[in-house]
């Protein structure tokens, strides 16, 4: 199409924004199309309100639950759902939700995305059967408490301690920055059990209303609608039975927990950068400077054009990677390395973003203003750009 002048105009959307994928089909379109109703209708219009309420109502997790968004990827004797769907779903699920520009929503009711896929991977079946269900029907919260105090990254040598008295463990330590600490009713815990590095590391399914556990709200800089909590742990006694998997062989499963996540945060993170191009192209073509557009400046065109660029090309890896996934593979290096690629295409895009609306992307109840107070902790969460380089170095054999 053109425009007055006789220039060729495309319109620049979220959708648009997106390079055709070659691996999704009509079930994956299906669901992003099914799925974004939902969020229109049930979690956009509210997300500012819940923002700046610092948490989603009780009664969403229900609602959510009740559409499937809670349970989508489990398995169905547990109450999800599983037939049909892959890593593309997730992908799109991720996308969708981070959509409205509130990633603390998505943070608040996908919290156990990180609580309880280690109880399904290496759990017994009766602590499956007894914690699943409630999780996923959004009767009840689970998260996941791994950071302490003392180190965040460095999982190996967390200093949280569990001593075996009989028929029971008796924890005691700290743990920090835990999404979701003050709201869930489970917490997955990482704990020491036995000697000094990865093999001394079990996990426990701790409740968190037992006696001597006490949880501290801290406040952020995003993420609003989510609470995070410090969590403290003083002689809590935690039965031998909610041990996750095998005693001492606890960090297996904390690292298969990782790969999924950082699949995750990339797909949210690059969908966060279309949102603010997709803003800040609209603001453009409407405002008008010095007599013209403000598109019409070239330098604006080209903050544009470099955004676009890429996070069309983080978009093409990140399908990639989760094809790879999909098929079996564990590409460490490439999901390492892609999470620091998303990651630092939202902090560029969320910049220019800014900078192309001035002062209106400094109010609060702007997509653009939200997205941007959550650069952080999307470059910080499921391993800091340090930590994910490092990593794909010693995996490159650096």
């Amino acid at each position: 199409m053109a425009d007055d002048a006789g220039r060729r105009t495309q319109t620049i959307t979220f959708d648009s924004l997106r390079p055709p994928s070659p691996f999704f089909t009509d079930s994956h379109h299906a669901w992003r199309a099914s799925l974004r109703k939902f969020v229109d209708r049930e979690i956009a219009p509210h997300v500012d309100a819940w923002d700046e309420a610092g948490a989603v109502p009780r009664e969403v997790f229900k609602i959510a639950a009740d559409f499937g968004l809670i349970g989508v990827g489990y398995p169905e004797q547990y109450g999800g759902w599983t037939e049909g769907v892959d890593r593309f779903h997730g992908v799109i699920t991720s996308e969708e939700m981070a959509r409205p520009g509130a990633g603390g929503v998505s943070a608040a009711l996908m919290v156990h995305g990180i609580g309880l896929p280690p109880i399904l991977a290496i759990g017994t079946e009766e602590m499956k059967a007894a914690i699943a269900p409630a999780v996923l029907s959004g009767e009840k919260q689970i998260s996941l408490a791994i950071t302490e105090p003392s180190g965040g990254s460095d999982v190996a040598n967390l200093q949280t301690r569990a001593t075996r008295r009989g028929d029971h463990y008796v924890v005691d330590g700290a743990k920090m920055f835990i999404t979701g600490g003050m709201t869930s009713h489970y917490c997955t815990v990482a704990v020491r059990t036995g000697g000094p590095g990865a093999g001394g590391v079990s996990l426990l399914l701790i409740e968190l209303d037992r006696p001597g556990v006490t949880r501290t709200p801290l406040k952020k800089q995003g993420w609003w609608a989510s609470d995070t909590a410090a969590l403290y742990f003083d002689g809590v006694e935690v039965p031998v039975a909610n041990l996750i998997g095998v005693e001492n062989q606890g960090f297996a499963g904390v690292m298969l927990n990782f790969n999924g996540e950082r699949l995750g945060m990339a797909s949210g993170a690059l969908a966060s950068a279309r949102a603010c191009i997709e803003d800040a192209a609209a603001w453009a073509q409407e405002r008008r400077t010095f007599g013209k557009r403000l598109a019409d400046h070239q330098v604006i065109r080209h903050k544009i054009a470099m955004m676009v660029q890429r996070v069309r090309a983080s978009t093409a890896w990140l399908d990639l990677c989760a094809w790879r996934v999909q098929n079996g593979e564990t590409p460490v290096v490439d999901l390492s390395l892609l999470k620091v690629q998303a990651t630092e295409t939202l902090e560029f895009c969320a910049r220019e973003a800014s900078q192309i609306l001035g002062g209106a992307a400094y109010m609060r109840g702007q997509r653009i203003e939200r997205i941007y107070r959550e650069v952080r902790v999307n470059a910080i969460g499921g391993g800091s750009e340090e930590i994910m380089r490092d990593l794909a170095a010693r995996q490159l054999g650096v």
